[in-house]
């Protein structure tokens, strides 16, 4: 049984807000980083100029992607800056000359349901496409497969609170949803395609069959408002009733994010690398919530003084929702393409956390079946910490939202599941 909490807590801030865009920073820092892959080969040198979509590094990994330019201008140092998870990578420093040149002007593709497999996978991968719902995965890895697709899940759960950048670009992006969608199947010849999204949606649920009739291989399932339903593998079970050990490769299905598969259009339709996203800035500490449109490498400190700035001078500011986001101590932060939110909210001091109740509230929500005080209890003893299987934690922040001591008990698993990677004993 797929357990979750009802948390619709801060959409309405951004929701019904038009989609706006902040497109000219003076400076992009674009992250050397791709996913979790921080080995990367500098392509660009202080000096250079670099069009808008130019290659300015390329992973040496197994997953082989590119890191494009998001304007065009010169690269003018080598910085490091605040990643989504807190941490500091290096970042190429270009400063925008406003003019958004490309090397070269490639032809619309009228039709994007016409590329092979082979040519679709090429793009996928040219253009740098990762998934942007969080983890940063390269996307053309997923059907870079000769095991059979059967089902495309279409994630639009959006389940965190706060974070509405996926519903509006459905709501503003619906038809290209649908034909990408459609073309994806035909070129992988995937016989289902199904979008999930959550019941609550009525108004887009009813604007997704003013279409459906013509794509008859794509439906919508809705999914209960609770949090995590978006969680990659209960939303599996939910709509398909199928459970996997590692990938949900293994049931012939492929899950992309909403953004994701937008990317993917852009890319099919106007070859055009991934050099933007649409980011949903909000919480009450901002004087105007609202979903936009920016460049990948910009500050989110300029994002935030274009669109009003902040209703305090000191704030906590999380990249990412508040649920799975990670509280970043200063005002360097980048938006990169698994940004989807930037939150500010009043700052939480450590004199509010009491010593644990044993209420057990913490193990009775959490999804993955877990006890994540008892983790907490044997942060000490890495034996214990695998006898209670802290690995199988999503990190959905459940335990520390439902806490009544405010202990922060998703940060103390992650440390736990660290220790278990770095082999302490």
């Amino acid at each position: 049984m797929i357990v979750g909490k009802k948390l619709d807590i801060g959409k309405d801030l951004s929701k019904y807000n038009k989609i706006n865009s902040f497109l000219n920073p003076q400076y992009v820092y674009v992250p050397l980083v791709s996913g979790s892959d921080k080995n990367i080969t500098v392509v660009v040198k202080k000096g250079d100029y670099v069009y808008k979509g130019s290659i300015i590094g390329k992973s040496k990994g197994n997953f082989r992607i590119p890191i494009h330019s998001s304007v065009s201008g010169i690269v003018i140092d080598f910085i490091e800056k605040s990643y989504l998870d807190g941490s500091k990578v290096k970042c190429v420093k270009i400063e925008n000359d406003f003019k958004e040149q490309v090397i070269s002007k490639k032809e619309v593709v009228t039709k994007i349901s016409k590329y092979s497999k082979e040519d679709f996978i090429k793009v996928l991968q040219t253009c740098g496409v990762i998934g942007m719902g969080g983890a940063g995965f390269p996307t053309y890895v997923k059907y870079n497969t000769d095991k059979k697709v059967d089902t495309l899940i279409v994630n639009a759960v959006e389940c965190e609170p706060y974070i509405t950048a996926d519903y509006v670009l459905v709501q503003d992006k619906m038809e290209e949803l649908l034909e990408v969608v459609d073309a994806v199947m035909e070129i992988n010849g995937i016989k289902e395609g199904i979008i999930a999204i959550k019941k609550s949606n009525n108004e887009l649920i009813k604007k997704f069959y003013n279409y459906l009739g013509t794509y008859p291989k794509i439906k919508v399932v809705g999914v209960n408002n609770i949090y995590p339903a978006g969680w990659e593998r209960g939303l599996i079970t939910k709509v398909k009733g199928v459970d996997y050990h590692k990938l949900p490769l293994e049931k012939g299905i492929v899950v992309n994010n909403v953004s994701t598969m937008l990317a993917i259009y852009e890319a099919l339709k106007y070859h055009k690398p991934l050099v933007e996203r649409i980011v949903t800035f909000t919480g009450e500490d901002l004087k105007e919530p609202q979903n936009i449109l920016v460049k990948i490498g910009t500050l989110a400190s300029d994002v935030i003084e274009h669109i009003g700035g902040t209703v305090k001078e000191n704030y906590l500011l999380i990249a990412g929702g508040p649920m799975m986001g990670s509280e970043i101590d200063d005002k360097d932060l980048i938006i990169t393409a698994n940004c989807s939110c930037v939150l500010l909210k009043d700052l939480v001091s450590d004199n509010d956390i009491v010593n644990c109740m044993r209420c057990g509230k913490c193990t009775d929500v959490c999804p993955a079946h877990l006890s994540p005080v008892l983790i907490k209890d044997n942060l000490k003893n890495v034996k214990n910490i695998k006898k209670l299987k802290a690995k199988r934690c999503i990190e959905c922040g459940l335990c520390s939202y439902i806490c009544p001591s405010k202990i922060r008990l998703r940060e103390l698993v992650i440390e736990a599941k660290k220790k278990m990677d770095s082999g302490v004993k």
